[in-house]
């Protein structure tokens, strides 16, 4: 057992099932494109899974990524709010809420279509692994063993690597859920992108009645390895396009954040956010402090540490306020850490639905996660998993109106 955090109960008999579901790879893991993949047909339910028994549930073609097509799932519950997520990279596209006057809008930046997604390289809405975040210089140990990742971000590794879970096909499965439910599942191969183990992820998107979105993970190996899966979508509570997301505010439940070099790798110091343009424990304009910071670009990029309970790992993590429209956005999970970036890197050059530009703070993330670079700071919540156990995590993305 590693950390209650990470990993559930121990079950021995996981490592041998994953090790045999890493001979059916191609069956488990969806297509690979660098193989020979089979010709695919211009019907829409190609290469999907069987159909679904509930239309709260609806699936389309959406392009195709080389021979492959790409079908875009479509989660809609009973108020008329809507969630779509494509399988190239478990991804979603799509997050459609009601604002004061029950106007629908897209809150989340994303593409009417497939296309863009390839030339994309910030992450809309994508289910990012194997690690989530940075490692610095690609290098971690684990068991006196040294593992070199791929570098794609300066001199460090950055959210799996070259060519991560978000540029993966998953599979998608429909399954029996008293609400609109999608799961995806994957396996990364022992040594995809330098890391060790074959491991079996699966990420279930559901929606409820209260406007509730679930992200909810899971994964097993059959070699220690180290995790961190986080959903990278950008949120503009205004609607994507609206313009910026300084006005915004946000609350973070957080005490403590982990300061950074100039690559954006923490340090391994954890400071108090008190007195710091850092402080979001009340609500407070994105842009009331941003001139403050010394980054460039100027914004928000850090990983706070939440603020836990004693007898539970769960709890509220964020608030997001959108004055103009009323939207409200509550973030809760269990894991340790959030990212709250504002968008520092947008620059305008994506033209998405609408034909409407996402320009610099257009919108912000809030990643739910553990720690950037935590195999290399022993004082952070560890992300080994091991043979035997079971990673399992949840997120809440809860939507609701002020009047």
């Amino acid at each position: 057992m590693t950390n209650s955090l990470l990993c559930g109960p121990r079950r021995p008999f996981l490592g041998i099932l994953v090790a045999l579901l890493a001979t059916l790879a191609p069956a488990v893991a969806g297509p690979d494109t660098t193989t020979n993949a089979p010709a695919a047909t211009n019907d829409a339910t190609a290469g999907g899974p069987a159909p679904f028994s509930s239309d709260t549930v609806t699936k389309s073609y959406f392009g195709r990524f080389a021979r492959t097509p790409v079908t875009l799932y479509t989660l809609t519950n009973q108020n008329g709010m809507s969630v779509s997520i494509m399988d190239y990279g478990a991804t979603i596209t799509s997050i459609r809420v009601p604002d004061r006057n029950g106007k629908f809008d897209d809150v989340v930046l994303g593409f009417d279509k497939f296309a863009p997604y390839l030339k994309m390289k910030d992450y809309f809405g994508a289910t990012v692994g194997r690690y989530g975040n940075r490692i610095a210089a690609g290098k971690f140990t684990l068991d006196k063993a040294t593992y070199q990742l791929a570098i794609n971000n300066g001199p460090n590794a950055l959210h799996g690597g070259l060519r991560g879970f978000d540029k993966r096909m998953w599979n998608a499965e429909s399954f029996a859920s008293d609400v609109p439910a999608i799961r995806f599942t994957y396996l990364s191969k022992d040594g995809e992108e330098g890391y060790p183990g074959n491991l079996f992820v699966s990420v279930t998107f559901s929606l409820d009645e209260q406007n509730e979105l679930r992200i909810s993970y899971h994964a097993t190996t059959d070699k220690p390895t180290v995790l961190n899966l986080v959903n990278h979508s950008y949120f503009n509570l205004g609607g994507a396009g609206s313009g910026t997301i300084l006005d915004d505010l946000v609350t973070l439940h957080a005490n403590q954040f982990t300061p950074v070099d100039d690559t954006l790798i923490p340090t391994g110091e954890i400071k108090d956010v008190a007195g710091t343009p850092y402080d979001f424990r009340q609500p407070t304009a994105v842009g009331a402090h941003i001139k403050e910071l010394k980054d460039k670009p100027q914004g928000y990029d850090f990983n706070y540490v939440l603020n836990k309970g004693f007898f539970s790992n769960w709890s509220l993590a964020a608030v997001v306020e959108d004055p103009a429209t009323g939207r409200r956005m509550e973030v809760s999970t269990d894991q340790p850490g959030i990212q709250f970036y504002s968008g520092n890197f947008l620059t305008g050059s994506y033209v998405g639905r609408e034909r409407k530009r996402y320009p610099q703070y257009g919108a912000l993330c809030l990643e739910t996660q553990h720690f950037p670079d935590s195999p290399n700071h022993d004082n952070f919540p560890t992300t080994i998993l091991r043979p035997g156990d079971d990673f399992q995590s949840s997120t809440v993305y809860a939507f609701s109106v002020e009047k």
